[in-house]
């Protein structure tokens, strides 16, 4: 049996993935991912009362170390994912070493979300590693949450991807190259800045 055109298509972008990272520096990315989220940031008035869902980057993933300081010096509590055996996403606190899981439900006030991708096309489909975790996850978002996905330079592409039922939309990505709102965040939040 042959691979899905959705797994063909998934191999193919973790290929060029490691390209990619290859011919980066990825301290001065995230860097540049961190100025590009400030204007966002801003105009949500990210701060103490917030929690910030986002994640600890995987080798070939986009460092969002500096994003996660920028959100910690607002007063922001940021939150990773804990993997559940069911690839359904706990979460924790950042700053407890001890990583106590707060719930599945951790994110539903959140009204940003930073969330991992392999690629992302314009009308906002959201190409993870197959896991589905964040699928499983993001639907327990508020309505008004932004979700937002950290990409490499490269992996937002004008092309769509293929999707499946479950697969839950993005509303905008984030590189070193930028901050770019997809045709379903556009819709979602039109007031919001580029």
């Amino acid at each position: 049996m042959g691979l899905s055109a959705k797994q063909q298509i998934r191999a193919q972008r973790r290929a060029a993935r490691r390209a990619i990272v290859g011919a980066r520096n990825l301290a001065e990315d995230g860097e540049r991912i961190a100025e590009h989220l400030q204007p966002l940031l801003d105009h949500l008035e990210i701060g103490a009362r917030d929690c910030v869902p986002a994640y600890e980057a995987l080798p070939l993933e986009p460092r969002i170390d500096e994003v996660c300081r920028v959100l910690t010096a607002r007063g922001a509590r940021v939150l990773v994912p804990l993997t559940l055996a069911s690839f359904d996403l706990d979460w924790a606190d950042a700053a407890d070493p001890e990583r106590t899981a707060l719930g599945v439900a951790a994110l539903a006030d959140a009204r940003l979300i930073l969330a991992p991708a392999l690629s992302v096309d314009a009308a906002g489909t959201r190409l993870g590693q197959a896991g589905g975790c964040y699928d499983r996850a993001l639907p327990r978002a508020a309505a008004s949450a932004v979700i937002v996905a950290v990409l490499h330079p490269g992996e937002f592409v004008n092309g769509r991807l293929p999707a499946d039922s479950w697969d839950h939309p993005v509303d905008a990505v984030v590189s070193a190259a930028g901050l770019a709102w997809t045709a379903y965040g556009m819709v979602r939040h039109a007031a919001l800045p580029d």
